[in-house]
């Protein structure tokens, strides 16, 4: 029998979607009791938690875990656990809500009930020394810290009750996978090893090389992506996921890739997110995750090794799911292939390396991409949105 690794911090999943007539009854309950619409990256969280994502938190945390994650990295409860997972209000708003008080939160684009929170406690945070925290800067200009100085300046903390998946499944069908779900299906195909691959753009070659690198040491890959929100500018998920599908299909042996996507908005918060993105990949199942440059960042904001180097300071025990810490990779035109700065002696001169914000441009122009940095079958999606788009 395949051993997977366990759920964080518990030996089962926690998930805390209502099923049944428990969710019928909960759903006309939420009729009746005050609304908080909540931000797109609350939204993400709710959903996260009522999968079993976000496995073994309850809900929203306390002012007492705020603190213990943005200075330690631990809730009270001493696990291990890298960034903030709270529920912000603004002053008006939580005026009118007392602890003990049960409230619905609502979608924030159609209202609907997404979950009915009992709140435990109502509290300020210090914006800056989170943003500092989990962020390593204060500057507004990043899209994470824009995030947070923006939201309401109080956080409610209590448990959840979860009505929704908020239309991803109606919307990406069998794409959307819950934790349950992967765990069943990497024990159905007799995997234990699975390494997690993230990705919120389409993958090029680069990203080709280190999935079939995990592949080549693992029993099979999930292609994980994002399917929350992004900063303007970044490619949709219905385009990403599309071109990852026609990559999966002409360039991977099928039995050794499954591609999924999840709910969250991107934090851009570099090293902790990627600590993140390996906690909760953990509850899906996968014992390792591709670390590659500059994971989860934006801009220049981290170095391109920083989130190779953050699982190196977190105690050994902290996750079960282990980095697969890769190298810068490019086309090299002198060694006739992909290549990586551990395994390629030559100088820049031979490398061909682009920037996304290049490849955007290239696209968004009409000019032609080189075949060493794309697969001619992706770049036919991606040029097909692009020539939609105007």
């Amino acid at each position: 029998m395949t051993r997977l690794v366990d759920p964080h911090g518990s030996d089962c999943l926690r998930p805390l979607l209502l099923q049944g007539q428990a969710l019928d009854e909960e759903r006309r309950r939420a009729s009746t009791l005050p609304g908080l619409r909540v931000s797109s990256r609350e939204r993400g969280d709710i959903l996260m938690l009522g999968m079993g994502g976000f496995t073994p938190l309850e809900g929203f945390m306390t002012s007492a875990d705020w603190r213990g994650v943005c200075d330690d990295m631990r809730l009270a409860s001493g696990l291990f656990w890298p960034i903030p997972i709270t529920l912000s209000a603004d002053a008006a708003a939580a005026a009118a809500i007392r602890p003990g008080q049960e409230v619905a939160l609502l979608d924030p684009d159609d209202g609907a009930p997404l979950a009915t929170m009992r709140v435990e406690e109502i509290y300020g945070i210090d914006k800056a020394r989170e943003c500092a925290a989990v962020f390593g800067t204060t500057d507004a200009a990043h899209p994470g810290v824009k995030m947070v100085i923006e939201q309401g300046g109080l956080n409610l903390a209590g448990s959840l009750k979860v009505l929704s998946q908020g239309g991803f499944p109606e919307k990406y069908g069998a794409l959307y996978m819950t934790p349950e779900q992967t765990r069943a299906l990497f024990h159905a195909r007799g995997w234990s090893r699975v390494a997690a691959f993230q990705t919120r753009n389409p993958m090029h070659r680069s990203h080709e090389y280190l999935a079939k690198i995990a592949i080549e040491v693992c029993d099979g890959l999930l292609v994980h992506s994002l399917l929350g929100a992004l900063k303007p500018g970044d490619i949709p998920a219905e385009v990403r996921t599309r071109a990852i599908a026609t990559l999966a299909e002409h360039y991977f042996v099928p039995s050794t890739i499954v591609q999924a996507g999840y709910p969250l908005d991107m934090r851009y918060a570099g090293p902790r997110e990627a600590l993140l993105h390996a906690l909760f990949r953990q509850n899906y199942g996968c014992s390792h995750l591709v670390v590659g440059r500059d994971h989860a960042g934006v801009g220049s904001y981290y170095g391109p090794f920083d989130a190779h180097r953050i699982f190196d300071q977190i105690p050994a025990d902290a996750l079960q799911t282990r980095p697969l810490k890769i190298d810068v990779s490019f086309w090299c035109y002198r060694c006739g292939g992909m290549a990586s700065a551990r395994t390629c002696p030559h100088g820049d001169g031979d490398r061909l390396q682009v920037s996304g914000t290049q490849l955007r441009q290239w696209l968004g122009e009409g000019h032609d991409v080189p075949a060493e940095f794309s697969r001619p079958e992706v770049l036919q999606v991606l040029r097909a949105y692009y020539a939609a788009a105007g």
